[in-house]
């Protein structure tokens, strides 16, 4: 370029301008999606069946990366597909994975023989119930490829004890944070 000439400065056109935000926007929901379908997605938690581990009313964050590198454990609270409702996401915590037994005697949770030790349940009683959908005798051996899972609020839960074991490819996450709000914000 000689020193006498000087660059052509070209303003971008109207539908120059309409296209790339139109890009940007279409990038920006697909990558969303993406997260949500591949990473983390939030929930509101309708119930109180996992008081007081999670409140009624609390928003959390399911995550999904752990499940690919390791297998769903004892302990994890998780969320997966209802069986009874099309399209609607339970979560409760996993208590035995397949092959181990769980028993429910004087109140308290034996998984293979042992006694569950439970803060979280603050000394509620985790008694079969009386009401079901599907008959469950104790002892109960967890199926291959299935989870028995239980809300924390053992009196006011309709967990495994009510619905049976869950498939394991019912699971959608391991809850990982409460994040509203924010007076109950913390990692699970």
């Amino acid at each position: 370029m000689d020193a006498g000439q000087h660059a052509e400065t070209h303003k971008p056109s109207l539908f120059r301008s309409i296209l790339t935000i139109l890009v940007i926007v279409v990038v920006a929901v697909g990558a969303s999606r993406l997260i949500m379908e591949f990473v983390v997605r939030p929930y509101e938690v309708p119930s109180g069946s996992m008081e007081t581990t999670i409140m009624t009313g609390d928003k959390v964050f399911s995550e999904r990366v752990s499940y690919y590198f390791r297998d769903i454990e004892p302990g994890d609270i998780v969320t997966f597909e209802d069986n009874e409702i099309p399209g609607r996401i339970l979560l409760k915590r996993c208590i035995a994975v397949a092959g181990q037994t769980v028993d429910l005697i004087d109140g308290r949770v034996y998984v293979d023989g042992v006694a569950l030790d439970e803060p979280y349940t603050h000394g509620l009683p985790s008694d079969p119930l009386s009401k079901t959908i599907v008959e469950v005798n104790y002892p109960y051996t967890v199926p291959q490829g299935e989870l028995w899972v239980m809300g924390d609020n053992r009196t006011n839960s309709n967990d495994s004890r009510y619905f049976g074991s869950v498939k394991e490819s019912s699971v959608t996450g391991r809850v990982c944070l409460v994040y509203w709000p924010p007076s109950h914000f913390g990692t699970l």
